[in-house]
């Protein structure tokens, strides 16, 4: 019965992550506002739009790079693993959402139209919704110090939670 959960979560895992590659490339596929020859000489949504996206990628990196051995393709924690709680995950539970975000936030800045944001609203949909399934199995994983840690921290945003986590 074990194998069988297992089975299903390692199979959710794997459809939520193509459902985000799906709705990335669809920022890039719908039609843009204006086009990459538009963009010179840069005007302030431009040089925002860029910065945000700069940041983004920044974030998502420093989340892979504290995850270390702990680090999965998909949501599904790795088994043994322990739960990273400092660096960039002392500010936000999921940083590398946080950074896809607003480096995709970026992006619709820079060159965004109506279908962009629209996109962007979908991946912000999606990645609460990803992080609310992940934190229930980090919860399962961890217990105690999972309920501790996200009762301290935000899960997208970074400001300190308030309260228990449960």
């Amino acid at each position: 019965m074990a194998d069988t959960a297992d089975r299903r979560r390692r199979t959710l895992g794997w459809v939520l992550v193509a459902v985000q590659f799906i709705l990335i490339a669809a920022l890039v596929v719908v039609p843009w506002r204006r086009g990459l020859d538009q963009l010179w000489p840069p005007d302030l949504s431009v040089i925002i739009g860029c910065a945000l996206a700069v940041a983004g990628v920044g974030i998502a990196i420093a989340g892979f790079l504290r995850l270390g051995s702990a680090l999965t393709p998909t949501p599904v924690p790795i088994e043994g693993a322990k739960l990273r709680t400092t660096g960039i995950y002392s500010w936000v539970r999921h940083p590398i959402y946080s950074g896809l975000l607003l480096a995709s936030a970026g992006f619709v800045i820079t060159v965004g139209s109506l279908a962009t944001f629209a996109v962007w609203l979908l991946l912000c949909i999606f990645f609460v919704a990803k992080h609310t399934w992940e934190d229930r199995l980090l919860a399962q994983r961890h217990g105690q110090e999972w309920h501790d840690y996200a009762g301290r921290v935000g899960a997208l945003i970074p400001w300190r939670a308030t309260g228990k986590h449960r």
